[in-house]
């Protein structure tokens, strides 16, 4: 049998419906360099999707291929509970500065598992301070992983339809006010939205204990960006009615949005941030959520009067992750961060390009390494799916392009060169045509 016969026979793949690999087979992954995978075959692909998110620095790295191999002449994994080591102590110094106040880290390996963190964390510091509060709310769009109470709290049916006998009762903020850019005016006043938004949440007010968002940019909902003064306003609102902020950073963190966090374009003071994805570039599966020392110190007290917060996880603190999450975030500050401007400039001017070679997207919208359009589609294609026979053909012209829906986007590794994204181009404009 070859590789792909070999696959079939046993690989459920994720996110997929496998009767399409029947037509579509995996791709043959012999190695990976840069913004490039390299096939069995020799032919190399554009990774335009950063591998779902998470090539920040792109694959191979040598410097993360360097602390990779130094921390593994130490110890590779030990049991973090009752443990302690350079290497995690060295992060977690590091990461506690990210936001004012939240100084406090609990590590597990997904982004999943960090967002499930925060929300049995809120729920259960209601339960010491012996508030009634039990409710969750989250955005309309969104999207914040796979697991059960991840799932419950996004709102996207295509996930979740066939588990809902599974969730607790969920309500999502309507009349989020999308922007195409920083540069929108809803950007800064979304006070007309905000007049519809209100009402919503001060009819949970008395019940809610937290609200969990992705801030500024929706991904799986659509690569949505939508307003920071609806953010900031939010934030005031929680803030005067005794409602936690939850902030999923997965995919906006780590200057994907073009700032270290994407809440660093407002003012919004969250009680918990949930990271993952960018901050080990991808080289290995780690997560935290950082909070501050009021909410630590609710937990904290003598073992028999049950404050105890006893989540785990078995590679909780992961020594490898840890060191090339080090190494990540010194490259990201000494490289990333300073051109982020320039970068998020040249992602849309040339996405823009295609959106005129093609005369087939619109509702263009984009903020630092992430740009994104939607399909026009004539009538009798739209029970078609478009966005899939894009896919399928930009594999075989040399990217890995995968679409959500009938949204086109790319999110590049950060340091993609230009030369790489006019090759992106000229990819995207030959698929798009190629199925019309």
């Amino acid at each position: 049998m070859n590789l792909v016969e070999r696959d079939l026979k046993h690989i459920w793949h994720p996110c997929s419906q496998m009767k399409d690999y029947e037509g579509f087979p995996p791709l043959e992954i012999a190695k990976a360099y840069g913004s490039y995978l390299e096939l069995t075959n020799g032919k190399t692909l554009i990774d335009a999707i950063s591998s779902w998110w998470c090539k920040s620095l792109g694959h191979g790295h040598p410097r993360l291929k360097a602390a990779l191999s130094a921390q593994m002449e130490k110890f590779e994994h030990v049991i973090l509970a009752n443990t302690t080591n350079e290497t995690i102590v060295t992060l977690s110094e590091k990461l506690a500065t990210l936001v004012p106040n939240l100084d406090k880290l609990f590590y597990a390996g997904d982004g999943s598992s960090a967002v499930e963190i925060a929300i049995k964390m809120s729920l259960h510091s209601r339960k010491i301070t012996g508030s009634k509060k039990n409710k969750f709310m989250a955005l309309a769009n969104g999207y914040h992983g796979e697991t059960v109470m991840t799932l419950a709290l996004g709102d996207l049916g295509i996930y979740k339809q066939d588990y809902e006998d599974l969730f607790p009762e969920t309500a999502f903020i309507q009349n989020i006010p999308y922007v195409s850019s920083k540069n929108d005016p809803k950007w800064k006043d979304c006070s007309e939205e905000w007049e519809k938004i209100e009402p919503q949440l001060d009819a949970a007010a008395d019940s809610l204990s937290a609200i969990l968002f992705e801030p500024i940019l929706q991904g799986a909902g659509g690569m949505l960006i939508y307003s920071a003064d609806f953010l900031n306003r939010l934030d005031k609102w929680a803030k005067a009615n005794n409602v936690h902020l939850i902030a999923d950073e997965i995919m906006t963190g780590f200057g994907r949005t073009g700032d270290v966090l994407a809440c660093n374009y407002t003012t919004v003071k969250p009680d918990f941030v949930c990271i993952s994805k960018g901050f080990t570039s991808g080289w290995l599966p780690m997560s935290a959520v950082l909070t501050s020392s009021e909410t630590y110190n609710l937990f904290y007290d003598d073992y028999e009067k049950q404050k105890s917060f006893l989540h785990s996880n078995t590679y909780t603190g992961n020594a490898l992750a840890a060191s090339v999450a080090i190494e990540t975030l010194a490259i990201l500050e000494e490289e990333i961060y300073p051109k982020s401007e320039f970068f998020e400039t040249c992602l849309y001017e040339t996405f823009m390009e295609v959106v005129e070679g093609t005369k087939r997207l619109e509702n263009i919208r984009y903020i630092g390494g992430v740009v994104a359009a939607d399909l026009i589609l004539p009538e009798s294609y739209k029970s078609k799916r478009m966005g899939f026979e894009i896919y399928k053909k930009a594999t075989s012209f040399g990217a890995l392009l995968r679409p959500l829906g009938n949204t086109i986007y790319w999110l590049p590794p950060l340091n993609t060169s230009e030369k790489t994204l006019k090759e992106l181009r000229d990819i995207t404009i030959r698929s798009i045509q190629s199925v019309f």
